[in-house]
């Protein structure tokens, strides 16, 4: 991956692992405070929990792999907690609707995470 984040390797093989990831989100949501930093914060968002999502959908796709019901509505889930903790780094409150699909076709135009996420929520706004 390109453009800012690492890649981490978090396990995201099924519905309960695209679960944790939202569960993750729900937890930072509500243990939030106002960064100091918020490009700092919502790169680690992106890292630990946009990333994953994405990558996970991609490499199906890519695989040819169908992704049960379940599992893409976890997915998309996730996405879209993520997509809102990364807009609140900025001050911004959204509600997140957007499809998985999307986001990874978006992500593997720009090839970079914050790139993605930016054009999704427009937060922060362009410079």
């Amino acid at each position: 991956m390109t453009g800012d984040v690492a890649a981490t390797d978090p396990a995201v093989d099924g519905p309960d692992d695209a679960d944790a990831l939202l569960e993750r989100a729900r937890e930072e949501r509500a243990a939030f405070d106002p960064p100091a930093d918020p490009d700092d914060r919502a790169l680690s968002y992106l890292r630990e929990g946009l990333w994953p999502v994405l990558e996970r959908y991609i490499e199906a796709r890519s695989n040819g792999d169908r992704l049960s019901r379940a599992e893409h509505d976890a997915l998309e889930r996730a996405l879209n907690a993520w997509l809102e903790l990364y807009a609140r780094c900025y001050g911004v409150e959204i509600e997140a609707e957007f499809a998985v699909r999307e986001a990874a076709e978006l992500f593997v135009d720009t090839h970079n995470v914050r790139d993605t996420a930016q054009l999704l929520t427009h937060v922060p706004a362009r410079r």
